[in-house]
């Protein structure tokens, strides 16, 4: 069974009990109105060691700071701002109170580089590696939140950033090179949460997740949700120093933001982003009337059996 198969399973057994408010599985965050416009995200993840992370090969401050970080980019996803945590850790008895110290130092600089409180969360032992469970919550105006499933035929489809420097820095530390650039990139995510914020409250911004998994899985995503098809165009996919461009659509972990806005005024929403933060945003693509997502090269369709990260 895929992981999305599992998730549409483990949907369809809890469709007739009470939503108790909240909306249904099948975004980057669940989300609960609290009146006053406003709204309550929720979202979690786990991170366990020789499935996420190699203890060798990352320090303990990097990764309390990645463990916060990519929950925060589920939060920006939605176009919210992140206010709390709740952490639970399991910790084998080879950790060291040093190693313990570390991760909640590196913790606590990603949560006061945000403002975000840590609310409480639980502590065990375990006797297979570390494992580590944060949930993040944030809070947004109700109608800024950024849903997969608002895409529009026409619309561009946009990233905003470069791809692969996460997939380049996995693929050095599996090869034993911990302390190159790329490797460094891949232990220290960078979520974008100003960026969501203010993406959030442009109305000619229509859908948007973040980039774990990769551009090529991610945005299947979107199209399930949307019920709509994909035009990507191979080489308008910005792929980062020291990735070609199958990295680019298949690594994962680079935590940008994948969105579709209006056509008509993306160019002044580039322009309007390019102003605000100083960097770019990328056009990869159009959504389309149908259900089919198409690579294209120089206007050409083109044949690639691209996946992203796959956790089962």
């Amino acid at each position: 069974m895929t992981e999305f198969g599992f998730i549409e399973q483990l949907a369809a057994r809890f469709v007739a009990l009470p939503a108790n408010g909240f909306e249904g599985i099948g975004d980057d965050c669940a989300v609960l109105p609290v009146g006053n416009g406003e709204a309550l995200l929720f979202t979690t993840d786990l991170l366990t060691e020789g499935v996420h992370f190699l203890r060798a090969a990352t320090s303990a401050r990097e990764l309390g700071g990645k463990s916060l970080a990519v929950n925060l980019s589920d939060v920006a996803a939605m176009g919210g701002r992140p206010v709390a945590t709740l952490l639970s850790l399991s910790l084998p008895a080879d950790t060291t109170d040093a190693w313990a110290t570390e991760f909640m130092e590196g913790y606590r600089e990603m949560s006061e580089r945000f403002g975000v409180t840590l609310a409480g969360g639980d502590t065990t032992r375990s006797t297979a590696g570390i494992v580590i469970n944060v949930t993040a919550i944030g809070r947004a105006d109700a109608t800024h939140i950024k849903r997969r499933s608002d895409a529009r035929a026409g619309d561009t489809i946009f990233v905003t950033g470069e791809l692969g420097a996460s997939g380049a820095g996995l693929n050095d530390i599996l090869a034993g090179r911990y302390d190159t650039p790329a490797a460094a990139i891949h232990r220290n995510p960078q979520p974008h949460v100003a960026e969501g914020l203010w993406l959030g409250a442009r109305p000619e911004v229509h859908a948007m997740m973040d980039l774990s998994d990769g551009l090529a899985s991610d945005v299947r995503h979107i199209l399930e949700r949307s019920r709509c098809g994909a035009i990507i165009d191979v080489e308008r996919i910005p792929a980062a120093e020291g990735a070609d461009v199958q990295l680019a659509a298949c690594g994962g972990e680079d935590y940008k933001l994948l969105f579709t806005a209006d056509a008509a005024t993306s160019e002044k929403l580039a322009n309007d982003f390019l102003e605000k933060f100083g960097a770019p945003l990328y056009p990869v693509g159009t959504i389309t009337a149908d259900t089919e997502l198409v690579w294209r090269q120089n206007r050409r369709p083109v044949e690639r059996d691209w996946k992203g990260f796959v956790h089962y």
